[in-house]
């Protein structure tokens, strides 16, 4: 591997980027191939590109044949991460499943009764405001945000940060009614639509949910529908 590329590699792993490493394995020619953010893909097969892609959101590396011989592209996304804003019996339910499914999971909630080492056991815990604590974790690609306390002092702060962000997911547990509302408070913050349409809310898929247990599968079922199916990857598909 060329020490230029390399330090890239290296760099975008720091900097949690999404990158996959080509190589053509005749020539040993070398590429990183970007599929978010401004990089982009460029001057690159359509085919590649889409392998690319699909390795991705799969995590997982592949061969495809080319012109040039096999290609193989390995996959350095960052790690998935899921941060949850309210110490709720949801959340106590959506915890261990998200990190059964391979999700580093944060908790934020400024009050302590509720977000205690009692209550979320070997659990990242913070009881900072929402803006402070998202300032540190700083959302990412590969980073998931839902909101539940239905407190406009605590999930409003913690959504103006994860707008802000690169999150590939957002959430707001509440009503229609209270989504509404909240979409209002946002449009008086200086948000626009494209802003607001990034907000699953009421949050989950429409599976009728009932229980925490219930709720909590139904959030992390959306949420794994939004990392492996992607709104802007059928787009780029298309």
């Amino acid at each position: 591997m060329k020490r230029e590329i390399l330090e890239q590699l290296q760099a975008d792993r720091a900097a949690k980027i999404p990158v996959v490493l080509a190589t053509f394995l005749k020539s040993g020619e070398q590429r990183l191939l970007y599929i978010y953010g401004k990089k982009g893909l460029k001057d690159i097969d359509p085919r590649i590109g889409e392998a690319a892609r699909a390795a991705l959101l799969e995590d997982k590396p592949r061969t495809i044949e080319t012109e040039q011989g096999p290609l193989f592209l390995n996959v350095f996304n960052p790690p998935l991460r899921l941060v949850l804003v309210g110490a709720v019996h949801i959340a106590q339910a959506l915890v261990p499943m998200a990190q059964f499914a391979g999700y580093e999971v944060a908790v934020i909630d400024p009050r302590s009764a509720f977000g205690s080492e009692q209550r979320f056991p070997g659990v990242w815990l913070s009881n900072d405001w929402p803006d402070e604590a998202m300032a540190l974790l700083k959302p990412d690609l590969r980073t998931a945000v839902v909101t539940l306390t239905h407190d406009p002092k605590i999930d409003d702060p913690a959504l103006h940060a994860a707008l802000k962000s690169d999150a590939f997911y957002i959430g707001a547990l509440g009503s229609k009614k209270t989504h509404a509302a909240r979409l209002e408070r946002l449009l008086a913050a200086g948000f626009g639509p494209d802003d607001m349409a990034r907000i699953h809310g009421p949050v989950g898929l429409a599976i009728g949910a009932k229980s925490p247990a219930e709720i909590s599968i139904s959030i992390l079922a959306q949420i794994t529908q939004a990392l492996r199916q992607p709104p802007q990857a059928a787009s780029q598909a298309a």
